[in-house]
């Protein structure tokens, strides 16, 4: 654009953010076609198109913008009504405009660009026989209001109204808002903003006609006649506020990359700088390199605000998209956004464009019903898509709700195991969200016919490999009947991000602090790595956790389970545990561009140079993320094998040793909530059933000495010893002897066991012990129990 000239690359520039504006206002006409003000702010744009492309010798740009502002003057003045037929032939007008700027900015000139067509449509459309043929001349007061001619070519754009007179200076009485340009006196606004008193004010302006040389402020503050803070917002508010084109200027996107590239590298020279600081251990050096410190952050927190803008600037193509695409398909959709002003880093905003633009037609095209299917369905005959977009941790979350049929997962796992991405057995250890996910597989789609908007199977699974090109993610949830949301999760930028550096082996590598949840330290004592079918996992608050061992996922030795860090990290929507040797410390770190070996290997995200000079490779949380799914899938198994409460028969399961009586009972740690003392004059009776008041509910007691039959010796003790169980929100208190100790059952030699409450027995630290299954103890104790009717089983209220 530069070989175009000044004048006629600015003439580009703002008519491009015209016709923005034309596109979005058309659309909003078309569901109010009685707003005067969008049709005259609409005809205000092509009319400063037409000027100006006639003054720089645009025939036929003038001559298309021409045609469309007659239609649009037709509007205005009440002699043509608003139809949605004016308004796509109008649509089209703006799409030939377009058409020509492209060809202007590529060629330098119109080009081969065909628009007769279109001028004879709206030619057409003016002499259409539903146009009113006459209307009464316009009122002298709308006749002042209208448009001048094309102007001069020195004013490519409109002026502002003109000035009205100065205002008074009559302290006592409130004035307007200020006009541009023009000081407001100091005492109009302290008596409109109620800080002073109009007598006092008027006072003190008889002084200064007296000879009194203070200032108006100095003499109503000397005599306790208004607060310092009223007069220096006062006289902020005296300063003339800037017109909108002084406020802001164009930059060149390119400049703006070179000033974060440069911010970038002078971030890592801070680093280093830092670090060497440190070691010389010089208190003076120590404060500068603070200081420089804290001017890089604020240097680059400014740097980078200016490449942040609202996601409105692609969501304003939208609506277009969606009225075009609806009306082909037949169908009413109603367009909502929410977080429109949500900003984002530029390229990221390039970056998220088209994978937005396929979910909203995807959306339109398979999610809304047609009105009478929705009518059928008890729904209101228009859908209703909506846009949301919002901050969430260190990201920004964007995502395309509808209000349509959903999708059927039943539908969406037969398919699956059709195309052979997952086997039949699978489908019943997978949760709802697992299943779902299966659409962003290359080639998927249960469309039942393919349009010429969907259903081919290409597209969202390069929605998802475009958004995580960008290190973010997209998940979808759900509900056949109601609608389904799709969920972008962006970073908020890709140039300079907060890391934990951290150590595998003798490799140095990064990882986005977004991602991480919290740090754990493994001494191999009190704290130890567990393993269920092979796989490591670490319970975590009584819940197990996926594990990946960084040294094995990039092929390093192997190193062992004590003295490690697992960093909790959250990706792809599940959290998992990511083993390292060391965690050194946070910095800020410039994220650097990998070449294709690297990114073919599929766990960096990118690289940086550290504060000591080297280089350490960023991790890809997401990709670690899908290496973690065997764990998952063994913890799964693990817990469903265990039915959540039955002793295990496998190896490494971990049981809580209980003495009942002159008997070893052990019973899964993982079904242990909690272990407590009870003093005995608080066991209370309802009816027939002991229970205790704890922690505002009411706990019922099951004695496990009465349920076995064992001789009990703690039968008069002052307290009791329970093992709480909870589930569906209720809890049961398991009344025991004494607590023995958490033993690991590592035998593989057991009896079934023939009596109620026990799934068999086994050699545990060379003692025989019984193996406790909870739930048919509870039901064991009392049939009635549980719920058996509910979908979820929840314990009965007592």
């Amino acid at each position: 654009m530069e070989d175009l000239g000044e004048i006629v690359g600015e003439f580009l520039m703002e008519s491009h953010e015209n016709l923005d504006q034309i596109d979005r206002d058309l659309v909003a006409l078309e569901q109010n076609p009685a707003s005067r003000d969008l049709i005259a702010r609409i005809f205000r744009a092509i009319h400063t198109i037409k000027g100006t492309s006639g003054f720089l010798a645009f025939t036929r740009l003038e001559t298309l913008a021409h045609a469309g502002e007659s239609l649009l003057s037709r509007l205005r003045d009440g002699v043509q009504p608003v139809t949605p037929t004016t308004i796509t032939t109008l649509l089209a007008t703006i799409d030939g405009v377009r058409s020509l700027l492209e060809s202007i900015e590529q060629n330098g000139n119109e080009g081969e660009v065909d628009v007769d067509n279109i001028i004879t449509a709206v030619h057409a459309q003016m002499n259409a026989p539903d146009a009113v043929a006459a209307a009464p001349a316009a009122p002298a007061a709308e006749a002042a209001t209208a448009p001048a001619p094309a102007p001069a070519p020195a004013a490519a754009t409109e002026k502002p109204a003109e000035k009205p007179e100065p205002l008074e200076e009559t302290p006592a009485r409130p004035a307007p808002e200020p006009v541009e340009g023009q000081r407001r006196p100091l005492g109009e606004i302290l008596v409109e903003t109620g800080a002073a008193e109009a007598t006092d004010v008027g006072s003190a302006l008889q002084a200064q006609l007296e000879g009194d040389e203070r200032k108006l402020g100095t003499i109503l503050l000397e005599e306790g006649k208004t607060q310092p803070g009223a007069v220096t917002d006062a006289l902020q508010a005296q300063a003339p506020k800037r017109s909108v084109a002084d406020s802001a200027i164009r930059v060149d996107v390119d400049l703006l990359d070179t000033l974060m590239n440069m911010v970038g590298e002078l971030v890592l020279a801070r680093n280093q700088l830092v670090r060497g600081v440190m070691d010389l251990g010089d208190s003076g050096l120590v404060r500068s390199a603070q200081r420089l410190g804290m001017i890089t952050s604020e240097l680059q927190e400014g740097i980078m605000k200016t490449r942040m803008q609202p996601i409105e600037h692609i969501w304003s193509k939208l609506p277009r998209v969606i009225r075009d695409l609806s009306n082909s398909l037949g169908k009413k959709v109603e367009l909502v956004m929410e977080g429109k002003e949500t900003e984002l880093d530029r390229s990221l905003l390039e970056a998220v464009k088209d994978p937005l633009t396929h979910l909203v037609r995807n959306a339109v095209d398979h999610g809304i019903e047609d009105s009478d299917r929705r009518i059928a369905a008890g729904k209101d005959p228009q859908g209703t898509l909506t846009l949301r977009a919002y901050h969430e941790g260190g990201h920004v979350a964007v995502e395309v709700a509808d209000d349509g049929a959903g999708m059927d997962v039943n539908r969406i796992a037969a398919k699956a195991v059709e195309k052979g991405l997952l086997r039949a057995e699978q489908i019943a250890t997978m949760d709802k969200r697992e299943i779902m996910a299966m659409v962003f597989q290359p080639g998927f789609s249960t469309a039942a016919k393919v349009t010429n908007v969907s259903g081919r199977g290409v597209g969202m699974d390069v929605v998802k490999t475009n958004i995580e090109r960008i290190g973010g993610a997209v998940s979808v949830d759900s509900t056949l009947g109601q609608g389904t949301v799709w969920r972008l999760t962006i970073p908020l930028t890709l140039a300079i991000i907060q890391a934990l550096t951290v150590d595998c082996g003798d490799q140095r590598y990064v990882v986005p602090q977004v991602a991480v949840l919290e740090l754990v330290f493994i001494d191999g004592q009190s704290t130890k790595i567990e393993y269920a079918s092979g796989a490591p996992v670490y319970r975590l608050r009584g819940k197990l956790l996926p594990l990946v061992r960084l040294d094995r996922a990039l092929g390093l030795d192997p190193g062992g389970d004590q003295g490690v860090y697992i960093m909790v990290l959250q990706a792809d929507g599940r959290r998992f545990g990511l083993v390292v040797d060391r965690v050194l410390n946070t910095e800020e770190v410039v994220v650097k561009a990998l070449n294709s070996r690297f990114k073919d290997i599929g766990l960096y995200a990118g690289a940086t140079i550290l504060g000591d000079g080297k280089v350490g490779l960023i991790l890809d949380a997401s990709a670690l993320a899908r290496r973690s799914h065997l764990a998952v899938d063994a913890g799964r198994e693990n817990l469903v094998g265990t039915s959540r409460a039955a002793a295990g028969a496998g190896t490494g399961e971990r049981l809580l040793i209980t003495a009942v009586g002159d008997r070893r009972v052990a019973i899964p740690l993982d079904t242990v909530t909690r272990l407590e003392e009870f003093p005995r004059d608080r066991i209370e009776h309802a009816g027939s059933r002991e229970v205790v008041q704890y922690r505002g509910q009411i706990l019922p007691l099951v004695r496990l000495s009465h349920l076995l039959g064992a001789y009990s010796e703690m039968e008069e003790g002052d307290t009791v010893s329970v093992v709480v169980y909870s589930e569906g929100g209720r809890s049961v208190a398991l009344v025991v002897d004494r607590i023995v100790d958490i033993a690991e059952n590592s035998t593989t030699a057991r009896r079934d066991a023939e009596e109620d409450g026990l799934v068999g027995t086994a050699v545990i630290q060379q003692r025989v012990t019984e193996l406790l299954d909870v739930r048919r103890a509870i039901l064991a104790a009392d049939p009635n129990f549980y719920n058996e009717m509910a979908d979820v089983e929840m314990l009965v209220e007592a």
